[in-house]
């Protein structure tokens, strides 16, 4: 009983306090702020905690009219039965005293010990509430912020035994206080994500951690960030999705009112708290030039030559990255004058090659500043010769058949992983143990972490960023597109996860979905097979590629085999796979379904007698792309011993004979099981058939 009125009294004694303090407080006083919070609030960990702690920092960006405070307690957890309560801690006795106009607390991190959320969790809401209340009480008109939780690192060593998930259900504890409370919520845990090497120790920021926390901090308390402002991809001359609802995204002032005209229609909406607007625009059908007007009281923007049409992305490694003057038709780029192809090319400031890069460019790749700045521009002889060779000639046919304007968004970068592209907290949940270390971690393919070493050199760190790292990519070439409208994603990548099958066969289906929740939609999601060269685990990566197909729901390949080099990872022969690319669209997206557009597929596989019988869909006959016999096929036996076989086309089937010697055992048939191969079975329009293992009594679900 006295331990439960102790803080009743204490607060009964402040409440005289301040009512005393404030009658004397006289106008023109500074603001006082108490940044109530653990370590994090504290400086814990930095070099020179009275500087670059982010209240330290915030008193700096306010300036005199404010005066801030420091409260934080290292370990400080907000359940008062927690194992350090803040409510029985001096800093907190401190931050009643200080009579605060303002208060922002940043309580929970220390919640997730295993010591208190699992014992307290239902505590947690009523806690916070009392703190809340107890504020009030000593000045009925404080300001109270309070803060979703920094984020935590999967490399903190209780990570995946209990912390990733309480703290998930922090965050929506502290989410339904502000909504019972009725105090402003600001959100610490989203602006730091992106950047896990600004926490050391997976849970402290670094200076430039505090500092993001400090501005966001800043902009919560003035409402000032910075005024109207739009994405980086959002320029003159965009394309915009036709047909489909328009969400336009921004940042301005909070409460600011946003107008928006276009076409001769009139929007508005408000910024909230955190400075951010949405504003949904309906459908508008193909066509241009439209100017698109956004305003506020303080600022207008006017976008110019702005249409609607086809918006695809186009992402992957090198191979979408080769520029079309580094491929068989460079030529094509003298006459490559549209201004309804329009581009957003997002180039690398650095290529990865094998060097050292200099110390300012790996600072500003942590800072997360990886792409050149881009702007949407028309096709010209100059812009198609360095966009991606792929996309290009996606893009061209897409623009013959359909007619209407088309917009390219290139992104690709040379030797990227997988995991470099897909959001962190999908890798968090899925594959936690990918993130720690990353430059020695066995996911992570040998070529991919040598190279990225390599380039860092000059300042390494176990925290240095690269864009190979996991979800780098998405961070520095996803997010900055801001959920924008896509009709689906080009994808040509796995040269650098085809060590390691099982893992990307876990990555690959987590990328797709990771940018269909990241964008909003089901995007068809069309990739490219890899094609031919003497690398030995590729054909079973080939094979691996050809299984995660799911056309029922959009997601499909196209096969490239028969375009490969022996020696050179980069065929340059990029055209027939931007057309097979098409076909896919155009059959899929487009209703041309009068087009051969899939490759043929086996359907069944039976044995009748001393032969093998394989039928095919997707096409209406079989023959070989050279004129030649059959090529590449052999059989496999229980024992695992391989012998060659002769095929022979008759329509839409194949024959293959049985061996005497290997009548009485169940086999399995096997295509173009080369790293490199000449394979060469291929449909009525000549699109080729896919490397494959299949038991004979196959057949397709």
């Amino acid at each position: 009983m006295k331990q439960a009125l102790r803080p009743l009294l204490l607060v009964l004694a402040l409440v005289g306090l301040s009512l005393t303090g404030q009658a004397a407080r006289h106008k023109g006083k500074p603001l006082r702020v108490a940044c109530i919070g653990n370590s994090i609030t504290y400086g814990y960990l930095l070099p020179d905690r009275e500087q670059q702690a982010y209240p330290a920092l915030l008193q700096r960006m306010l300036g005199e009219r404010y005066e801030v405070g420091n409260f934080g307690k290292s370990g400080a957890t907000l359940l008062e039965r927690g194992h350090r309560p803040y409510v029985q801690q001096d800093e907190y006795r401190q931050a009643l005293a200080y009579k605060a106009d303002i208060a922002v607390i940043h309580l929970g991190v220390n919640d997730t010990d295993p010591r208190n959320w699992p014992n307290y969790r239902d505590e947690f809401v009523p806690n916070y509430r009392h703190l809340i209340d107890t504020l009030r009480a000593i000045n009925p008109k404080v300001r109270i912020l309070i803060a979703r939780t920094t984020p935590i690192g999967a490399e903190h060593p209780r990570f995946e035994s209990g912390t990733r998930d309480w703290q998930t259900e922090i965050q929506h504890a502290i989410d339904q206080v502000a909504r019972g409370a009725g105090v402003q919520l600001i959100d610490l845990h989203e602006p730091l994500y992106p950047y896990p090497h600004y926490l050391p120790d997976a849970i402290h920021p670094d200076p430039a951690g505090a500092a993001i926390l400090a501005r966001t901090v800043y902009g919560a308390i003035t409402g000032d960030y910075g005024g109207l402002q739009l994405p980086a991809v959002y320029t003159d001359g965009m394309v915009l999705q036709r047909d489909r609802p328009l969400t336009l995204r921004g940042r301005a002032n909070a409460g600011e009112e946003v107008r928006v005209s276009l076409k001769g229609q009139r929007f508005s909406t408000r910024a909230a708290d955190d400075g951010r607007w949405t504003l949904q625009l309906p459908p508008h059908a193909a066509g241009g030039p439209y100017r698109l007007d956004i305003a506020t009281k303080t600022k207008a923007l006017a976008l110019r030559d702005i249409y609607f049409g086809e918006v695809w992305l186009c992402s992957g490694q090198s191979n979408m990255a080769m520029m079309l003057r580094e491929t068989d038709t460079r030529q094509q780029a003298a006459s490559a004058s549209d201004s309804l192809l329009r581009i957003y090319d997002m180039k690398p400031a650095h290529a990865t090659d094998p060097v050292s890069w200099p110390v300012s460019f790996l600072d500003s790749l942590n800072r997360l500043e990886y792409y050149l700045p881009a702007r949407w521009q028309r096709t010209t002889p100059e812009t198609a010769a360095s966009l991606s060779a792929v996309a290009y000639h996606f893009a061209r046919e897409l623009r013959d058949s359909l007619r209407v304007p088309v917009g390219i968004i290139v992104n690709a970068v040379g030797g990227a992983p997988t995991e470099a592209w897909i959001d962190r907290a999908s890798l968090e949940e899925e594959l936690p143990g990918l993130l720690r270390r990353w430059r020695s971690n066995d996911f992570i393919m040998p070529w991919v972490r040598q190279r990225a070493s390599e380039n860092v050199k000059l300042k390494d760190s176990p925290l240095t960023r690269h864009p190979y790292a996991p979800h780098y990519l998405f961070d520095t070439g996803i997010r900055p597109l801001e959920h924008y409208a896509l009709r689906g994603v080009l994808w040509y990548q796995g040269e650098s996860n085809a060590h390691n099958i099982e893992v990307h066969e876990r990555l690959f289906p987590l990328l797709v979905k990771s940018w269909r929740s990241y964008f909003g939609a089901p995007l068809p999601f069309y990739y490219v097979q890899l094609s031919s060269i003497n690398r030995p685990s590729w054909p079973h990566f080939r094979d691996s590629q050809r299984r995660m197909q799911r056309p029922s729901e959009g997601l499909e390949m196209i096969v490239s085999s028969d375009y490969g080099d022996p020696k050179d990872v980069h065929p340059r022969q990029k055209q027939p796979l931007g057309h097979r690319l098409a076909l896919l669209a155009l059959y899929n997206d487009y209703g041309y379904r009068s087009l051969e557009a899939r490759s043929p597929e086996v359907a069944r596989i039976t044995r009748q007698g001393g032969e093998l019988f394989l039928s095919f869909v997707h096409t209406s006959a079989l023959r070989t792309s050279d004129g030649q016999p059959l090529r590449g096929f052999e059989l496999l036996t229980e024992d695992g011993l391989v012998y060659p076989v002769e095929a022979r086309v008759q329509g839409a089937e194949l024959r293959l004979t049985v061996p005497t010697q290997l009548q009485g055992g169940r086999l399995t048939v096997r295509y173009a099981w080369r790293p490199y191969t000449d394979a060469n079975l291929v449909g009525r329009t000549g699109l080729p058939v896919s490397t494959f293992s299949l038991s004979e009594d196959y057949v397709r679900p």
